[in-house]
């Protein structure tokens, strides 16, 4: 038996495809252009996503062999859906969270429903970058295609619907629109009428794990597929992550080193407004029954990548392949063994909590005739931990952190981990299988078709530990002296960014 995980993110999606012990047989990968323009326009060519997606369930469903497919499951991004009819016509392109249309619309829906009261409904706090802004601006401003639309769907939905499963959207996406009731599990209809808004575009509501159909008979024809597996609904990306890397419980967080670090933090009871909209911190159903996640987050790989490129382009410019880990490894060989003698602030664009800054900007600290680029790229690591870690203190008592594991590109550099787990100054485990999203994906299949009673047999059977990183004392101790000084200096900071940029 075999089960197949679909990852789908900003910039592009992967199939992977495993047994049911977690080994992995194959996987593919496609990578996809974001369409930007005027206005903030940021969007995805949804019918070009959608070929990509299934190249790469062709592509990896070929490893398969005599092996039947007996189900798969997709993680992808929140916020971002698309518009299509019952009869599964794709009628736009993808919006994107960071997509400015609609953000006209956020004063509107604050004379509605306060901060306060939309977090105790939904989990959120009121931002432009969830789905309902964007659903008001094709309300509004593209009448048209509002008319036409019969569902807008997630991206999870939306992949599985045009597969042939009927138009679901699981809890965990569907809290990303703001029109999500968090305890009842049902659409918030009484905001969305305010809003003029029809729920009844909104596709029905189903639990993380639920059969949604079976693939066309076509599709899996056209796809090299034996049988028709049984497509599962799936959940956002970052639940999906912490649950392929075995983080289900209170205690234990997931650290993700990917484009951003991204912490995802389970527990079991949510915590009030007055803890976390202070703290810039949201709750979301897990893909776990029973539990719920809250994410710390802010640039991460993505300023090693700007470093790369500004400081390494030489070698960069040598042929090596995109996406390897080769280049980043020869750049830890130049940094200093103990701490960075530059302090690096990581805000070289929009921020997560607590602040969510959009006008902002990165600062270097402590330059000199000596300062090495080794030095600079340490401080740049050190800089994103610093930021993490400043927030994971905040937590409220309610949410506890004692150990991390750790997934994504990033996690395969053993210096890196190190540095995090000196940082943080607790354990940092890694596993065996890097692809944590699209893990979480096929244990969520395998839970959908019947191969596990739960999620926690799921995780127990496909998720493999490898090493934990323990922090050594001596280089805490060391780095916890330069965390006080990015403390000490951060709030200083912070005023001339208001003083200075409009």
């Amino acid at each position: 038996m075999a089960l197949l995980g679909i990852d789908l993110g900003t910039i592009g999606c992967k199939a992977l495809l495993f047994d049911n012990k977690g080994n992995r047989l194959s996987k593919a990968y496609r990578e996809y252009a974001m369409i930007t323009g005027y206005g903030g326009l940021a969007e995805l060519d949804s019918a070009g996503v959608l070929e990509d997606v299934k190249a790469v369930i062709r592509e990896a469903a070929a490893a398969a062999g005599e092996d039947k497919i007996e189900a798969l499951s997709v993680s992808s991004m929140g916020e971002a859906f698309i518009p299509v009819t019952r009869n599964r016509e794709i009628l736009g392109n993808s919006i994107l969270g960071f997509d400015s249309r609609g953000n006209e619309y956020l004063e509107e829906v604050r004379s509605f429903i306060s901060d306060e009261k939309l977090y105790e409904v939904n989990g959120n706090p009121i931002g432009a970058n969830y789905g309902l802004t964007k659903f008001l601006w094709i309300a509004r401003d593209d009448s048209e295609i509002y008319k036409k639309t019969d569902y807008f769907l997630m991206w999870s939905s939306f992949v599985l619907f045009m597969l042939g499963g009927r138009p679901v959207c699981d809890y965990s996406l569907a809290n990303r629109s703001l029109l999500f009731d968090v305890d009842s599990c049902s659409w918030n209809v009484d905001l969305a009428g305010k809003l003029d808004f029809d729920t009844g575009k909104l596709p029905e509501l189903v639990s993380t794990g639920t059969v949604v159909g079976k693939m066309n008979p076509e599709i899996s024809e056209n796809l090299g597929i034996q049988g028709n597996p049984l497509l599962v609904s799936g959940s956002h990306d970052q639940c999906a992550n912490a649950l392929g890397c075995g983080v289900l419980d209170e205690g234990t967080a997931m650290y993700g080193m990917g484009t951003f670090h991204c912490i995802v933090i389970p527990f079991e009871k949510r915590p009030g407004a007055e803890l976390m909209l202070p703290r810039g911190l949201n709750t979301e159903h897990h893909a776990v029954p029973g539990r719920y996640v809250t994410f710390v987050y802010n640039q991460g790989g993505i300023l090693l990548k700007w470093f790369r490129d500004t400081f390494l382009m030489e070698k960069h410019e040598l042929g090596i392949v995109k996406g390897e880990i080769n280049i980043y490894e020869d750049l830890m060989d130049e940094m200093p063994t103990g701490p960075s003698p530059v302090l690096v602030y990581p805000n070289f664009s929009v921020t997560g909590p607590p602040e969510f800054l959009e006008k902002t900007t990165g600062m270097i600290s402590g330059l000199t005739l000596a300062t090495t680029r080794g030095d600079i790229a340490k401080g740049v690591l050190e800089g994103v931990a610093y930021y993490l870690k400043e927030n994971v203190e905040n937590l409220p008592n309610e949410l506890s952190v004692d150990g991390f594991r750790v997934v994504g590109g990033g996690s395969r550099s053993e210096a890196w981990v190190k540095l995090l787990a000196d940082v943080f100054n607790r354990p940092f485990t890694r596993t065996e299988e890097n692809e944590a999203g699209a893990l979480g994906a096929a244990i969520i299949a395998g839970v959908g078709s019947g191969c596990f009673k739960d999620f926690r047999e799921g995780a127990a059977s496909m998720v493999r530990l490898a090493d934990t990183v323990e922090p050594d004392a001596v280089n805490a101790a060391a780095l916890e002296n330069n965390y006080s000084r990015y403390k000490t200096i951060q709030p200083h900071f912070g005023d001339f960014l208001a003083e200075h940029l409009d």
